[in-house]
């Protein structure tokens, strides 16, 4: 049994996916919840509050389908 701590699970990571270009900001509601901040640099980082590796899986599902580049993905310190 996974250890439950404010309604996220103990097996979740904080994300920050960075794509290329930038995304419309209407977009932000289709991530669940994500975080979408435009770079300098044109692209977008979507950062997202304690993933576990499902809802990881799906976010990257959702920029395939959009046939965004996906540039990076990093997993941030806790």
């Amino acid at each position: 049994m996974t250890k439950q701590t404010a309604g996220r699970s103990a097996d979740s990571s904080r994300y920050e996916i960075r794509l290329g270009g930038h995304l419309e900001p209407r977009w932000a509601a289709w991530f669940d919840g994500m975080t979408l901040t435009h770079a300098d640099d044109g692209s977008t980082l979507l950062t997202g509050c304690a993933l576990d590796q499902a809802a990881l899986h799906g976010v990257l599902q959702k920029v395939r389908d959009l046939g965004l580049p996906l540039l990076a993905v990093a997993q941030l310190d806790p």
